[in-house]
């Protein structure tokens, strides 16, 4: 084990009053060495500093290192200070320091309203990859190689300034190649002054809705739709009214005819979660005129829509606004790895400065140094070329999965002809439901997902969540496979 070459500072209790100081230093350093705060290889602090900080005469702290060497605890090197020893005592390792102190009763802690709302939201654990992992990237695809050249050549020209921190609402160069990024590829209409810099869109959403909604206000979110939201618009209070989803997505006149006008609309537009289906843009810009008449504000998540494999990109509904009712987020999560902890928000120009408020009150700003690799990574082009190289590679995955379900799977489960995103539904068509193939499948190695999870109450959804851009075709054909025997589809 390496020796530790500097001392921290050592917090013991102050010294009794009338007793030895001698006995009490040297049962104040045994304990810390026996119940591990300080460990083996570490070195202890001068003389000089202990006499100075605990008013001894250095006489006093000599005779206690000189105790604690006898017994083994302790070595001294000649001109480096005293260590603990590697190696203790064995017939001393089974004795113990003072015990914790004892705990005093006290009064039941009454916690507010938002923390007895709180629920967590809880992330699946590392696994190995299977069919049909969703909402996951292909992660051995990423370029971390070149994520690491990039890394160091910033830390290697790191400025002060970096170091020193910045503005609540980003890295302002990140915030630059954000906008131009949004404004060219997903038809957004901001400046970077509009744009924050973010953990992901799962803070977003809790900034937002801590910002707008009051407890017992009103919120939409499409059904089925993202568990995410739902959390972060129960924990704040907010009364969530369910919307059905159609063909042309979140239906506006069902919503209307059931419930009066919300504070805020929580929509996928661009990819519905997690049906896939994208919203038309009639429906876009009845959502758009309705919200601006109504006096709503509009959430619009755009979680995954980099990764389109038919037709035009769509843009974003943030792009139609002409009111300032739109509220765009997106995170770089799932476009290049969960890891990276950075998503941004656009909001409309009356509300950066409350955005702005908020963040600094509760972070001050986000972490500047993963955001300027970030940055790097996007204008010297790496993030354009690998979202068209993932591109190519989904699409290739995507075909192999529906051609092996139209082989094995033909008359058990109709595939959705999904447009975008990292995964699709599968219709079971028999009479078998959803969560018994879950479990069955589980069995089997093969992850697959009820769509009854994403719907609030008992659900009439009989589907599955088909991941693919994680999967690898090989995985892939196994996987339709094991459905195939589990739906009871004969092998050829």
């Amino acid at each position: 084990m390496p020796r530790e070459t500097t001392a921290f500072a050592l917090s013991l209790p102050g010294p009794p009053q009338g007793g030895s100081l001698y006995r009490w230093l040297y049962g104040e350093l045994r304990a810390a060495i026996l119940d591990g705060r300080l460990r083996p290889g570490a070195r202890l602090p001068a003389t000089r500093d202990l006499a100075s900080a605990y008013h001894l005469s250095r006489a006093t702290i000599v005779t206690a290192f000189d105790q604690l060497r006898s017994e083994g605890y302790v070595e001294g090197r000649t001109g480096s200070g005293t260590y603990v020893s590697e190696v203790l005592p064995e017939h001393l390792l089974d004795v113990h320091g003072p015990g914790p102190a004892k705990k005093l009763p006290h009064r039941r802690i009454k916690f507010s309203s938002y923390a007895r709302r709180l629920q967590p939201f809880r992330g699946m654990p590392p696994r190995p990859i299977r069919a049909f992992r969703a909402h996951q990237p292909a992660l051995d695809q990423f370029p971390t190689d070149l994520w690491a050249q990039v890394a160091a050549r910033r830390l290697r020209r790191v400025s002060a300034g970096l170091l020193a921190g910045g503005e609540a609402l980003g890295y302002r160069p990140l915030r630059d190649a954000v906008a131009a990024y949004l404004n060219t590829s997903r038809g957004v209409k901001c400046t970077a002054e509009q744009v924050l810099i973010l953990s992901g869109a799962q803070e977003a959403l809790d900034r937002t809705a801590r910002i707008l909604l009051n407890p017992g206000e009103p919120v939409w979110m499409e059904e089925p739709g993202y568990p995410g939201a739902g959390v972060v618009f129960r924990a704040v209070g907010a009364r969530i009214r369910r919307v059905p989803v159609n063909a042309e997505g979140l239906d506006l006149e069902s919503g209307r005819k059931k419930w009066s006008a919300p504070r805020l609309v929580y929509v996928t537009p661009g990819h519905q979660f997690p049906l896939g289906v994208t919203m038309s843009l009639r429906r876009r810009l009845s959502l758009l005129d309705w919200a601006r008449r109504a006096g709503t504000l509009i959430f619009e998540d755009d979680y995954d829509s980099e990764y389109r494999y038919s037709g035009r990109p769509i843009p974003a509904m943030q792009g139609l606004d002409r009111s300032g009712v739109v509220i765009f987020a997106g995170s770089f999560s799932a476009v290049l790895f969960p890891a990276l902890r950075l998503g941004y928000l656009v909001v409309p120009e009356e509300m950066v400065d409350l955005f702005a408020a908020a963040e600094s009150v509760s972070t001050h700003h986000p972490p500047l140094l993963e955001q300027a690799v970030l940055c790097d990574f996007i204008t010297e082009g790496h993030f354009a070329r690998h979202i068209r190289r993932m591109r190519e590679l989904y699409a290739e995955r995507l075909a192999v999965l529906l051609e092996c379900a139209k082989e094995k799977l033909a008359g058990a489960i109709e595939i959705s002809s999904v447009e975008a995103g990292l995964q699709t539904v599968g219709w079971l068509s028999g009479g078998m439901r959803a969560e018994h193939v879950v479990q069955v499948a589980a069995q089997r190695s093969v992850e697959v997902v009820p769509l009854s999870r994403y719907v609030s109450g008992r659900s009439r959804l009989n589907g599955l969540i088909l991941g693919f851009a994680a999967v690898d075709p090989r995985e892939l054909r196994r996987g339709v496979e094991e459905l195939a025997r589990i739906l009871g589809k004969p092998q050829r």
